[in-house]
Order: C-alpha cells, then structure tokens, then sequence
C-alpha cells in the first residue's frame, strides 16, 4: 500500500509539473484521494466533469475540440497526467491564449474531474504598417541603402477570434511601393463536428518597379516612374478537413491574373512565355500538414511536416505542376537545450519553366543561412538545416497597470542562443549567367533568437558561407 501511495503522488507531482497546479490544489487533490481504495498504477480512471474558465470570449467547444480526452473516458493515472500536457501544448499551439493550465480539480472516487483555466489574448490589431518590399532586413539595409521608396505602408488589420470560434479576418490597404488591397477571412469550422472550415481571399495590387531578371544570382530590377510596370490580381478559396487534432487537409481553387509593362518585355521577353505579356490562369492545390510540437512558433521538442502539390493553369501560356515538402524534428538535450533539423525540397514540372515560375531560393522562408544577399532560382531543390540551441535567459518585464484593479501585464522574453549549420542544391536548366545553381552549397554561423509576446522571434545570426563571405543577419518572424 506504501508503495502505491508512492506512486500516487509522484504522479500528482508531474500533474503539478506539466499543468502549474497549484501547491493548495495539490494538496487538496491528495486529500481526495485518501478516499480511494487501493490506488495503483493499474487503475483506471474515469473523466468526470470538465469545468472551463477564464475564456471571456472562445465558445467552449472551441477549447474542448483541443483537448485529447472527453467526459466518461478511462485512462490510467500515467495516461491522464501525458494527456494533460498534450492538452495544454495544444491549447497554447491555437494562438488564442496567453497561458492554458489543464489540472485536476478534485476527485470522486475512480471519478477525476478537470479544471481548463486559460488566459485570452487581445484580438484585434488595427494599425498602421510599416515594412520593407525586399525579402529580408539585411539585403534592403545593406544593399537599398534603407531607402523609403522601398516600403510599403498603409492600414492593417488582423481580428483575431472574431466570433469566438477561432475565425480570424485580416486585411491590408497600402500604399508605397506597392498601391495594394487585400482582405482574407479563415473559419476552421462551420460544421456541428468541427472538422471542416474554410478559408476565402482576395487580393490586388500594382507596382512601378518590377524583378525582372536574375543575373549573377542577384535579383534585377526595373523602375519608370510614370508608369506602372507591374499589376496583379487573386482571388482564392479552400476547404479545410480537421478530423483529429495534429493532422490537416486543405484543398484550394483560385484565379490569377499578371500582366506586366512593354519595358519589362523588352528586356526579358521570357518574363512569362516567350512574347507574352498578360497571363490568367486558375490554379488548383493540395495542402496536408502535421503538427506535433511543443510550441509552433518555436518549436523546441516534436516533429512537423507538410506536403503541397500544386497546379497552375491548363494553357501553353503556363503549365505548371508543383511539388513542395517540408519538414522538422526538435530533441531535448537536457533541460536547457534542443536539438532541430528542418528540410525543405520541391520539384516543378516541366522543367523549361519561364522566370516568372523560375523562383525557388531566397524567396519568403525558403532560404539558407548566409546567402541572403542572394536568389537561386531553379526548377528542382533544397536545403537541410541543422542547429543546437540553448537557454540564455528568460524574464519578464512588469508593465503596470493603467486603472486600479486591473492585473498588471507581463512581456516575456526569451533569449536563445545557437549553432547551426546549412547545405542545399538548386538544379536550373537554364542558369544564364548565375553561378549558385546546379553545385552543392554550404554555410554556417552563431547568433541568438529573441522570442517575446505574440509570439514574435527575433533572429541574430552571424553567418559564413562557401564563397568566404560572412556577416551579421537580422530576421523577424511573427503569427502577424
């Protein structure tokens, strides 16, 4: 009996580990348990009544579709202590709380009823923006020389939980560089079972200054000033298949349209297919993914992966089939240390693409550490990346509140420091006259990453590759 009790308690304790339980709970949860004839690890337990708090605005079922038990379920007590855990992981991985605690609240025999406490976020961000057309900090600090005339800015809005379902509508009107309007609104479920969603956008835009080449593996630009010399349109919609909660599907249709000026014609009459100088194509994609992590935003433990195939236009103007997937796995090394791999690699098809399907590194998050100076464009590719990362720091800064009563506010930060390693290919039938392609690439570095609220990462990475150049990177990811 000595022993089981034991045993009960330690498995109480890792409750208190994995939920923040606290110490007066815990107590009071042992207390009920002295009612409990013989309680061993052979036992099983029966999920009595799941009481919710704190959530002011998500719908209850919106929290329950997360957690990975339900009422009148039986699970041992080791079972049901990993289940509070993947509870609370998959709370946090919705982006719709800033903290999420899963505990026992008492207990009834062979009966445990469960406390969901959560913490809700602030939904609605209207604002103005204010952010670079170049696809990374560095290459408009160093190279554009930080001009102005390469920003965009405007209005932004993003209203997160809109109807306390987790829907989110999110919308830009920008000005700069770019004249732009877009507006996109995502419902992860419309159906009584919660599997299906949807997800429906649109999008406009144009530009006096247009990429309209790569030449030694730097993007080539040209500008008129009185003219626009690029314009774009899209319109899309995808369904969305949710049937257990790490796995996703999603299927898209959607409507392009580019049309681009006589100049950048002239200079590069492969723009689109030769001599052409408008297209409009539908486009069909497959997306599936799995998520099975600590945290998303920064993963530190767990794997992930995606595959998307993609179709666009059924035409000689354009004919493309896409291939792309992508993938991560993260180990603890102890109790302040990860280990990560990450893979990305695609195939398009067929592979005498015109430039304007041509991109491939360099571009958004396909990119290696230490060429982000550089695109690689090509038809067929890759990169693996490896890292080891520690714990530095981790704080919070007290912001106090504004009227009496209120609970002061907390920015955490997160200080990680790395090592990391990078090798990738890009295969290109027609590389012109661009060296990066078709050769095995390498590059290192050290940095640290930033983590603080809204899950915003801050990257600083100082990073070597194989032409002997080296040099400090900054990156920025956010859910934003």
């Amino acid at each position: 009996m000595r022993r089981q009790r034991i045993y009960w308690l330690m498995c109480l304790t890792v409750v208190l580990n994995c939920t923040m339980l606290s110490a007066q709970e815990l107590m009071h949860a042992i207390q009920k348990a002295d009612s409990v004839s013989a309680p061993d690890s052979t036992v099983n337990y029966t999920v009595g009544k799941i009481a919710i708090s704190g959530n002011h605005k998500t719908k209850s079922f919106i929290i329950l579709r997360e957690i990975p038990f339900s009422e009148g379920e039986d699970y041992s007590l080791k079972d049901l202590v990993g289940k509070f855990e993947d509870a609370r992981r998959q709370l946090m991985n919705t982006s719709l709380f800033h903290s999420a605690v899963v505990a026992v609240k008492e207990f009834e025999g062979f009966k445990v009823n469960i406390l969901i406490e959560v913490k809700e976020r602030w939904y609605l961000f209207p604002a103005p923006f204010f952010k670079p057309v170049d696809r990374n900090l560095n290459q408009w600090i160093v190279e554009q020389k930080a001009k102005l005339n390469r920003v965009n800015f405007g209005l932004r809005l993003h209203y997160y939980n809109i109807t306390g379902v987790n829907d989110k509508l999110s919308g830009i009107v920008g000005v700069g560089y770019t004249k732009q309007f877009s507006l996109k609104y995502d419902r992860l479920y419309f159906d009584k079972k919660l599997k299906w969603g949807f997800t429906i956008g649109f999008s406009t835009g144009k530009n006096k200054e247009v990429n309209y080449n790569t030449i030694n593996d730097k993007q080539v630009f040209i500008k008129d000033d009185n003219t626009f010399l690029g314009n774009f349109t899209n319109a899309f919609a995808l369904l969305t298949y949710r049937r257990k909660i790490k796995t996703r599907h999603s299927f898209g249709l959607a409507y392009s349209s580019s049309k681009i000026g006589d100049t950048v014609l002239s200079l590069n009459p492969s723009y689109f297919k030769t001599g052409i100088q408008k297209i409009s194509y539908p486009e069909l994609f497959y997306n599936l993914s799995y998520f099975d992590v600590d945290f998303i935003p920064y993963p530190t433990k767990g794997y992930t992966a995606q595959f998307t195939f993609t179709k666009k236009g059924f035409s000689d103007a354009i004919n493309l089939w896409q291939f792309v997937i992508k993938g991560s796995g993260s180990w603890h090394m102890g109790a302040k240390s990860f280990f990560n791999i990450n893979l990305f690699t695609t195939v398009k098809l067929p592979s005498g693409q015109s430039y304007f399907n041509r991109q491939l590194l360099g571009y958004g998050d396909a990119y290696m550490q230490g060429y982000e100076y550089y695109v690689i464009d090509g038809v067929a590719g890759g990169f693996l990346k490896a890292g080891y990362h520690h714990d530095l720091f981790n704080f919070n800064i007290r912001i106090p509140p504004v009227k009496k009563g209120k609970e002061a506010q907390h920015i955490p930060f997160r200080i990680v420091g790395k090592l990391y390693g990078n090798t990738g290919y890009v295969h290109n039938p027609q590389p012109g006259d661009n060296g990066l392609s078709n050769k095995m690439l390498y590059s290192g570095g050290f940095g640290i990453d930033i983590v603080t609220f809204y899950d915003l990462t801050l990257k600083l990475e100082y990073s070597f590759n194989q032409l002997g150049e080296n040099g400090l990177f900054l990156h920025r990811k956010s859910i934003f």
